[in-house]
């Protein structure tokens, strides 16, 4: 009879852990939640920073000429009038000579 006592009582404590470590709102669930949480937020954090960064770089596009230069010498390899641009191949292995000519180019008028 004593050990009946004691049983139902501690199944009944065993019973209301679980649900609580392991049931859907558990402390595991909002262990799990939380984390996700953190991973939320830093990716809304990355994508903050990259929408402040296109802002900066539209706003360069449209004031700034000296960066809009050097985008389009860059990207699409554009000179100026009377200037020679060298290019040089890449050495395949470090100390490596090549024996090529340098190309230059020169622009056309306007």
């Amino acid at each position: 009879m004593r050990k009946r006592m004691y049983l139902i009582p501690a199944g009944c404590i065993l019973f209301i852990l679980y649900f609580t470590v392991f049931g859907e709102r558990g402390l595991l669930r909002i262990y799990h939640l939380s984390q996700e949480k953190e991973q939320m937020l830093q990716h809304v954090d990355e994508t903050r920073q990259q929408n402040e960064n296109l802002k900066r770089e539209i706003e360069a596009l449209k004031t700034d000429k000296r960066y809009l230069e050097s985008i389009a010498r860059k990207d699409f390899g554009l000179v100026r009038p009377n200037e020679i641009v060298y290019q040089f191949p890449a050495a395949d292995k470090p100390g490596q000579v090549t024996t090529q000519r340098p190309v230059s180019t020169a622009a056309g008028k306007k």
